[in-house]
């Protein structure tokens, strides 16, 4: 055998050395690839329900958000509607305070000034009948009170 001969065979040997090593990592990787495949199907068997359920959960809250946003402009149209009330009694109110205010005024002023007359009316007929102290015999300190007619 010549040098190139053994040359040859050297580099034969090493290519099939280089080809298996070769081989053994390609069928690893392919090995780790169907692991990762049944991993990645066990994963979406998993979350599959899951994000059906969050679907559910997202448009049943979106449901309560429109529910929630119709009554909010339901309350809002009442709230208004009672501030309108609210103004027009307040006006109400007002006006009826200066219509009626000068009547139940002088109303007043009448009773008053009646209940002054049947005072002093009634002062002058219990005037009538005087009062007078007069010393009592028994000591100069006691006195009785005596009516005069």
């Amino acid at each position: 055998m010549t040098a190139g001969d053994l040359a040859l065979v050297l580099a034969a040997t090493l290519l099939a050395f280089g080809f298996a090593a070769l081989i053994v990592v390609l069928l690893r990787v392919l090995d780790t690839l169907r692991i990762l495949r049944t991993e990645v199907d066990l994963l979406r068997r998993e979350t599959g329900p899951l994000l059906a359920e969050l679907r559910t959960s997202t448009q049943e809250a979106r449901f309560a958000v429109n529910e929630a946003r119709d009554d909010l402009q339901r309350f809002d149209r009442v709230l208004g509607s009672a501030e309108a009330i609210t103004d027009a009694v307040s006006g109400t109110g007002r006006v009826t305070r200066l219509a009626l205010s000068t009547p139940f005024i002088k109303v007043a002023a009448f009773v008053t000034g009646t209940t002054r007359v049947f005072k002093k009316l009634s002062a002058k007929n219990r005037s009538k009948a005087v009062l007078s102290v007069v010393p009592s015999s028994r000591s100069e300190r006691s006195h009785t009170v005596r009516k005069v007619r």
